[in-house]
């Protein structure tokens, strides 16, 4: 690596897994535009390896969900905002797993929803994973044809610490990030998050080799990663919710129930972030994403449901959120990328 370009790694053993956000320690301290290479494990806590290991019997509740963390960022203060570009994601193992749970998911009752028919039953998919080729293997526990998927490598859990000093199990999304289950967050993405405490606490977990939206049975092809990130600072301008960009689009993020409400929650973020970025009135923004906008859902089926509002660049006449972030923090990725 140059110089000029800081790297380090986190690597953490079991007894550092984190299982929620806020109320910790920081495991790393780094200054902004550090290059960040870290593991994550699955969400099952790395116990899950074949279709007989039942998450209900092998996994220990409410240990679940661990992500890598918290890192802190040097001069990071509360309303200022951390950026997160995502570099690279890679599944560890040649395999990923997947399964549903009784009293949990999108398509069952649970303890939210009360119904009087027996619970879903609990089956575990193991999938083959060919990271040269780039597939994950679906192959049905009850015959029928197999799938070859593409990989689409994802983090379902990114976020930072709480404001006024809460703390949320992960498996939890809110206005900290969390467990939003988008599979915008892919690598070439850039997260802003709101700074909530001094040096920001971000943690990351729940990789996916993939996840159709909504996440609808409730777990995605779940696997540990090696993800490269770039931390970054922003002073001020926190949002009030996680935003994402990419190369091609602006995104917002809510994360609450009902359904409809986080659909409220993205799409009010998007207009009034758009409005302040192209200079127009708020109604003129509302018009404009009510006529272009795109609704990704993020998930159905945790404690709290996120969607996402989406919006090509190309219709925002010179969109430069935070001041170009996005576009240095592909900079340094490339320059990284280049020399790894």
């Amino acid at each position: 690596m140059t110089a000029s370009l800081e790297v380090v790694s986190l690597e953490p053993t079991a007894e550092q897994w984190r299982y929620s956000f806020g109320g910790g320690e920081p495991l790393l301290t780094v200054a902004p535009g550090t290059v960040v290479e870290l593991t994550t494990e699955d969400c099952y806590d790395g116990k899950v390896h074949g279709v007989d290991d039942l998450p209900s019997q092998v996994c220990d509740f409410p240990f679940l969900n661990p992500v890598t963390g918290p890192i802190a960022v040097e001069g990071a203060e509360p309303g200022d905002t951390l950026a997160v570009h995502l570099v690279d994601i890679a599944p560890v193992r040649d395999w990923a797993v997947s399964s549903t749970f009784p009293h949990f998911r999108a398509l069952t009752t649970t303890h939210a929803t009360a119904m009087l028919h027996d619970p879903l039953e609990e089956l575990v998919w193991l999938y083959e994973v060919d990271r040269d080729r780039g597939t994950c293997l679906f192959r049905p526990r009850r015959g029928g044809p197999e799938v070859e998927l593409p990989l689409d490598p994802m983090h379902g859990t990114i976020g930072v610490a709480p404001a006024a000093g809460e703390v949320f199990a992960s498996i939890t999304p809110g206005a900290h990030g969390g467990n939003m289950d988008t599979p915008e967050v892919r690598a070439g993405t850039t997260a802003y998050f709101g700074v909530h405490v001094p040096g920001g606490q971000l943690s990351i977990g729940d990789g996916h080799c993939r996840q159709g939206e909504g996440e609808v049975c409730g777990t995605a092809v779940e696997a540990a990663m090696r993800t490269v990130v770039v931390v970054d600072l922003v002073k001020g301008g926190a949002p009030a919710w996680p935003r994402l960009e990419t190369d091609g689009h602006l995104m917002s993020t809510g994360s609450t129930r009902p359904l409809e409400d986080a659909y409220r929650v993205s799409q009010h973020d998007l207009v009034t972030w758009v409005a302040e970025l192209a200079g127009w009135d708020r109604l003129d923004a509302y018009q404009l994403v009510s006529q272009a906008g795109l609704a990704p859902t993020g998930n159905v089926v945790d404690t709290n449901y996120t969607m996402v509002a989406k919006l090509a660049k190309r219709f925002v006449p010179g969109a430069a959120a935070h001041d170009g972030v996005h576009e240095r923090l592909r900079g340094t990725a490339a320059a990284y990328l280049a020399q790894r």
